[in-house]
């Protein structure tokens, strides 16, 4: 049963809920945690490198792309620890390691949230207030908004590493997991709905709003700045923020909906195997958006690919043969 903690206290520490998980499913979830891992991990650290590796990508959508590949990595690097966690049933690795593992499971949560709202607003004012926004959106704005969004997070990170604790059940196992104030049948609603509230209902409804008011604008406007090769990039960069917000989107909301029903009591998810097999792979489908996005920035964003490209394949890029050529022949879509 779940009684210290609910789905959104910690992404994947549970107290004897693994019991009810079959073998199979808990090598599944572990192997789906792993690939998650691998490939999330080498896909951030490339975005970051390509960030800062190139002076071109210094623009003011990739400094905030820069801070969701960053707190990506983090939580990325705690899935090892978490799929141990699942695999034994109990958490062997210390109370120090619990605490960071649950605030860095916090702060990936409201990071990533924030920042996608910030690029939604960004992308609003870049394409509904294009005089405006080159004033606005530079690259030194965007690094002093991405310190506001994790000093703004720590509002909720601190708190929770301080409430991370190791706690043994009945069964003599222990689990790492956020331990509200008593009464916790007082709290655990509040806390869920306030976490449920500000890290994804009101991003999301500010999202909608953003990209609501954009549609309208792009379909009323053909032309926005009198050079249609830097307006068909503005669209390209406003679709790839688009994607990457949509897959957050999907890939969290089965989580937040099982995690706001948890801390409400209208659902026990810890009640039948069923239940917590469900709970899992949503956290796993969380997880795994983590890694989603650098494929998408590379299929739907042409500076991207092409210095992903120059990375892996620096002899070609730098135009040794035909096919180098005319890979540099082409001119960089200007940055929007």
């Amino acid at each position: 049963m779940y009684n210290d903690t609910h789905i959104q206290a910690n992404l994947s520490t549970y107290d004897d809920s693994e019991g009810l998980l079959t073998t199979s499913v808990k090598i599944t979830i572990v192997v789906v945690y792993m690939v998650v891992c691998v490939v999330g991990l080498i896909g951030n650290c490339l975005v970051m490198y390509v960030i800062i590796r190139f002076t071109k990508m210094k623009t003011a959508t990739n400094i905030y792309i820069f801070n969701l590949a960053l707190a990506d990595f983090l939580v990325l690097f705690t899935l090892p620890f978490q799929g141990t966690d699942v695999l034994l049933g109990f958490w062997p690795f210390g109370l120090s390691l619990c605490k960071v593992v649950v605030a860095i499971d916090y702060y990936n949560m409201f990071t990533s949230t924030f920042t996608l709202t910030i690029m939604s607003v960004d992308r609003y004012i870049a394409v509904c207030h294009p005089v405006r926004s080159l004033a606005v959106r530079t690259p030194h704005r965007a690094k002093l908004v991405n310190v506001a969004v994790w000093l703004l997070a720590s509002g909720i990170g601190v708190p929770v590493m301080v409430m991370g604790q190791e706690e043994v059940e009945p069964n003599g196992s222990i689990e790492c997991m956020v331990v509200l104030p008593d009464p916790q049948d007082f709290w655990d609603p509040i806390f869920g709905t306030c976490v449920f509230t500000f890290s994804f209902a009101v991003p999301v409804a500010i999202i909608s709003i953003c990209y609501g008011l954009m549609v309208r604008r792009l379909r009323s406007v053909r032309v926005f700045s009198g050079s249609r090769e830097k307006d068909r990039n503005l669209r390209r960069i406003t679709l790839m923020v688009l994607a990457v917000v949509a897959a957050f989107v999907v890939c969290w909301t089965p989580v937040q909906v099982l995690a706001l029903n948890q801390a409400l009591g209208k659902v026990d998810l810890g009640g039948s195997h069923a239940m917590v097999t469900l709970m899992h792979f949503c956290i796993a489908l969380g997880y795994a958006n983590s890694s989603l996005n650098p494929v998408l920035y590379a299929f739907l964003d042409e500076n991207f690919k092409r210095c992903f490209r120059e990375f892996c394949l620096p002899a070609s890029s730098a135009g040794t043969g035909r096919g180098g050529s005319r890979l540099r022949s082409r001119p960089n879509p200007p940055p929007v």
